[in-house]
């Protein structure tokens, strides 16, 4: 996730973070900034009219060193469980009124290793006051009465425990009556991305699912002023969309490819972390193929520059980590042009900021395409390997964004030097990289240590690695946690098995916690 334009702090205060110098200068320019969003779009800039040149890579390649005999990917610590949660989700959408009447279908199978007495989903539509309905539960097929729903949790008793192995259905109607994006939770005074801005609707997190079973119990972290709170296990989903007036349905991006049927199209994501829609009528999209991945840059009429720049940028990047890390896991990837403030990565989809299209500049020196790369990267690191985004957010924002330099050194070196000075130095960043979202006390004491310190981190890990060990590690960890929630042992195991030299100087020096 970036967020860059505007957060909340401890006391749920919408503020303007500090922007480059480049940035703060071209927003006053414009003299469009305001204090707050519109549902329309967000305030700021004027859309650049020049014409777009294409962004070409230079012919200077990031060259790191496959992986020797003595660095094959590391066995699984734990054999891989036998099924993944199934999500069958049928939903009919009346796109005018902004409401959803769902059937879902969970079949969750209990790989934790000990039986379950009870179970736990997350609810995220139900933090907000009438936008949940929930008309029926069953519990393979037998209705259920006793169950408690309060804010984002969801839980019941089971009947009987569900021994390890074993798998259970649930079955759940419920309605959606989706709110608008800057309305949020009202116990964090925070938008969101969920939600409908007057041109644009975006199901994100919008359908309950089972948390993660770790360590005896359930994880749902409660969300916070910023950052992330919640923890995917990899499930199978099979999800159909149906508009009540299909003849006036808007253009939907989504989380995998379209398979039409009677009234909608019918989405099917193997072994993804979450699925999420973006929808609007006035939205425009453009595609291209790389490596046999479908990339579709979604815009909204005089964003045509930008759109085509977050498509070659996505597309180099998908080329970039797949040979750095593994093959992206999916057969299409969409990048989504956002009404609101953030860029947010999900499962095979995007958001961008409105803003940095904005703002774009006809070069690769703008946030509109280093952001671009920082979400496509999540597409591995969150995607392909999870994380508790809550309680080890490092994991995959600090290594998200050095996978920036990575892209910038591989195809537009020159450029480097800019990337460091623009991106992270610019903020003076300090602090410890490995605490919790809450505990960093404020939206720029967090993204100073976890994303910024967090880049610097790992560039001088690969520094004191060399570039053959460094890049056999990374594509080791993602091997060895691909489908897992890694946590930082198995980060620091995977590690230590690429016989690193002693880096006890190093991990003091960015970690409160450092390993022993």
């Amino acid at each position: 996730m970036i967020q860059t334009e505007f957060h909340a702090d401890r006391r749920g205060e919408r503020k303007a973070t500090r922007l480059p110098l480049q940035l703060l200068f071209l927003i006053l320019f414009t003299g469009l900034m305001s204090g707050a969003c519109s549902a329309a779009a967000l305030p700021g800039v004027v859309t650049v009219s020049t014409p777009s040149p294409t962004l070409a890579a230079t012919s200077t390649p990031l060259q790191p060193v496959s992986p020797s005999a003595t660095n094959s990917p590391i066995p699984s610590a734990t054999p891989a469980p036998p099924a993944l949660p199934r999500y069958v989700i049928d939903a009919l959408m009346d796109y005018d009124a902004k409401t959803l009447e769902i059937q879902q279908e969970i079949d969750y199978p209990n790989n934790s290793g000990s039986a379950l007495n009870d179970l736990l989903l997350a609810v995220e539509p139900n933090r907000i006051p009438g936008v949940f309905t929930l008309k029926q539960l069953s519990v393979d097929d037998a209705p259920l009465t006793d169950y408690n729903l309060t804010g984002q949790k969801l839980s019941f008793k089971l009947a009987t425990p569900l021994e390890n192995g074993q798998t259970v259905k649930l079955t759940l109607s419920y309605t959606l009556t989706l709110p608008p994006v800057e309305q949020g939770d009202p116990n964090l005074i925070r938008p969101q991305i969920f939600g409908v801005t007057t041109r644009q609707v975006n199901l994100t997190d919008w359908y309950p699912f089972v948390v993660p079973f770790q360590a005896g119990g359930w994880v749902l972290h409660d969300p916070w002023f910023y950052g992330e709170h919640l923890v995917y296990p990899l499930a199978d989903f099979d999800v159909s969309l149906r508009f009540t007036d299909a003849a006036n349905a808007p253009l939907v991006a989504a989380s995998a490819a379209a398979e039409p049927i009677d009234g909608g199209a019918r989405y099917r994501l193997a072994g993804g972390r979450d699925f999420a829609f973006a929808m609007g009528r006035q939205m425009k999209s453009v595609s291209a193929q790389v490596q046999g991945v479908t990339v579709t840059s979604y815009y909204y009429p005089g964003a045509e520059t930008g759109a085509q720049a977050v498509l070659e940028a996505t597309t180099q990047a998908v080329q970039t980590y797949s040979g750095l890390f593994g093959a992206y896991p999916h057969q299409t990837l969409a990048a989504v042009q956002g009404d609101f403030n953030d860029g947010m990565e999900f499962d095979g989809l995007y958001y961008l900021s409105n803003a940095f299209y904005n703002l774009y500049d006809n070069t690769e020196k703008n946030y509109l395409v280093m952001v671009a790369v920082h979400e496509t990267s999540h597409q591995w690191w969150f995607g392909l390997v999870a994380n508790d985004q809550n309680d080890h957010p490092w994991l995959d924002e600090a290594l998200a964004t050095y996978c920036e330099k990575l892209f910038y050194e591989k195809n537009y070196p020159a450029s480097v030097d800019w990337w460091w000075a623009y991106r992270i130095d610019f903020y003076q960043p300090e602090g410890k990289i490995d605490g919790a979202v809450p505990g960093y006390g404020g939206f720029t004491p967090y993204t100073n240590a976890t994303y910024r310190r967090g880049a610097h981190f790992f560039d001088k890990l690969r520094q004191q690695m060399g570039d053959e060990l460094f890049f056999a590690f990374l594509k080791n960890y993602a091997a060895d946690m691909a489908g897992k929630i890694a946590a930082p042992e198995d980060f620091f195991r995977i590690l230590r098995a690429s016989n690193p030299p002693d880096l006890s100087a190093l991990l003091s020096k960015y970690f409160d916690n450092p390993p022993q």
